[in-house]
C-alpha cells in the first residue's frame, strides 16, 4: 500500500468513516464502501509493522468512527 510505502517507524495511519452504521461486521453487508472498511482492517490486522484499533464515533450522521494504525 502506499500508506506503507510512504511511511517510517512512528508514522500514524488513519482511515476514516470504517464504522459504516456497524454494516462492517454485518455478514451481509456487501456495500462497496464496507467492503473497502473490511479490506483495510484486514491489511492493518495482517500487517505485521502495523500496530493498530479502530474508534467508533456518534453523532449527526449516525454511527461511524475511525481505524488508526502506528507504523513500527
Amino acid at each position: 500500500s502506499w500508506a506503507m510505502r510512504l511511511s517510517r517507524p512512528g508514522t500514524a495511519i488513519v482511515c476514516d468513516n470504517v464504522i459504516r452504521d456497524g454494516d462492517v461486521v454485518n455478514e451481509d453487508g456487501r456495500d462497496a464502501n464496507v467492503e473497502g472498511a473490511r479490506a483495510a482492517f484486514s491489511f492493518i490486522g495482517s500487517e505485521k509493522r502495523l500496530d493498530g484499533t479502530a474508534i467508533q464515533t456518534v453523532g449527526a450522521k449516525g454511527y461511524d468512527g475511525f481505524a488508526i494504525a502506528i507504523v513500527e
